[in-house]
């Protein structure tokens, strides 16, 4: 089994010095009058950035934060793909009987989302369960290796997770994700139940309710039960997304080698794209321009490339084996967890979520959005809490473990 060893990140004043020489040659569009964020990312706003980046981001302020975290790096071998180096974070609870649990983020994510949780859950003030949480980043993002070959898809992706728990010692876990984080450890319950004992996920994507072929009790409760009014407004959210917001994900799905070049060459389109979804899918959250650019830069940055972390989109909707259909499969055999947030992407009613599985705990928040751990990391972890904590449902599944 491969060595687990700190990490360090440590970028190349060479590639500061080159990033700073793109922006400063950087050109912009014009703009219609009025245009505003139906258009995207206003004039103004990208200039402004682009500017501060240049002349005032601290990049090795940021990167002194992040060297203050418990960050690893194995080698993790994936069957057909060979050895990858995968980063992660892994703070340890200083209570023995700490449950492990595996935090999965997702695009335009990256591992520094779970930050404001490690506090909150590693040794929490209150009487609540505590965890050991580890945090990678995925393969083609932050400061993970990406695979040269294609087919790198949800199975692989999944497996990668599990083996760097088993790396690390927890053979028996828990997993927690959104956006594809969501879809990521939802594979992961269906190709190894026998170690992943319940999982919990705050981005909810199944695209029709239960029917009476599959699901006849919960299709019954459905017909007979109307719509609440926050249901009825995340079904109008998710409706605004798919013909207002989706264009990313038909370009990424199906020819990212395309976009890519321009992520890859351009620091202002790298921006552009990321910036204007962390706007679009959080709910008022005030972004600073420090967060903003700490985030474009981790892209921009990463071990494999801005281009890469696309490549999950085109995999997972051309997979005929773990694609989009197995991610809304009915999973039997893991406890679940779902936290609705009404300014997410997709936000279906709960009788939809509850065809996903077991369902053991759930939860209607009143505001929040995509990055839930990001924007609301105290209420994320107080649904962790009572999902994991003494009468919740998924209570005592995991015994306390030590790990590495």
């Amino acid at each position: 089994m491969a060595p687990i060893i700190p990490y360090i990140v440590a970028v190349p004043e060479a590639r500061l010095n080159k990033l700073r020489a793109k922006l400063e040659n950087a050109e912009f569009p014009d703009e219609l009058d009025a245009a505003g964020w139906d258009y995207g990312v206003p004039l103004a706003d990208m200039k402004r950035l682009t500017s501060y980046w240049k002349d005032n981001f601290n990049w090795r302020k940021e990167e002194e934060k992040i060297n203050r975290l418990p960050n690893y790096q194995t080698d993790i071998q994936i069957d057909g793909f060979g050895l990858l180096k995968i980063h992660f974070i892994h703070q340890k609870s200083n209570l023995s009987n700490a449950i492990p649990l595996l935090f999965c983020h997702g695009w335009p994510g990256n591992f520094l989302e779970v930050v404001k949780l490690l506090p909150l859950l590693g040794n929490p003030e209150r009487d609540a369960p505590a965890f050991h949480i580890v945090a990678p980043s995925l393969p083609n993002f932050g400061f993970s290796e990406g695979p040269k070959e294609r087919g790198f898809g949800m199975k692989q992706y999944a497996e990668t997770c599990h083996k760097l728990m088993f790396q690390l010692g927890y053979d028996q876990y828990t997993t927690q994700g959104g956006d594809w984080g969501s879809h990521i450890t939802r594979i992961m319950d269906l190709l190894y139940p026998q170690h992943v004992k319940a999982s919990h996920i705050n981005y909810i994507s199944p695209t029709a309710p239960p029917n009476f072929t599959s699901s006849p009790l919960a299709a019954l409760q459905h017909a007979l039960t109307p719509y609440t009014p926050s249901e009825k407004a995340g079904l109008a959210r998710t409706a605004w997304f798919h013909t207002e917001g989706y264009g990313y994900n038909t370009q990424q799905s199906t020819k990212p080698q395309t976009i890519g070049y321009g992520l890859h060459d351009s620091p202002v389109a790298l921006l552009a794209w990321i910036y204007e979804k962390l706007h679009d899918w959080s709910d008022n959250y005030p972004w600073t321009d420090d967060e903003i650019l700490t985030w474009v830069s981790i892209y921009w940055f990463s071990t494999a490339g801005p281009a890469a972390s696309c490549r999950i989109y085109y995999e997972s909707k051309h997979s005929s084996e773990f694609g989009y259909p197995a991610l809304r499969t009915y999973i039997p055999d893991v406890k679940l967890g779902l936290s609705y947030f009404p300014q997410d992407l997709n936000v279906p009613p709960k009788a939809w979520g509850r065809t996903l599985g077991p369902v053991v705990f759930e939860n209607v928040h009143p505001d929040g959005g995509h990055f839930a751990a990001h924007e609301r990391p105290e209420v994320l972890a107080d649904d962790l809490f009572r999902m994991f904590g003494k009468g919740g449902g998924a209570y005592g599944v995991v015994k306390g473990k030590t790990g590495y």
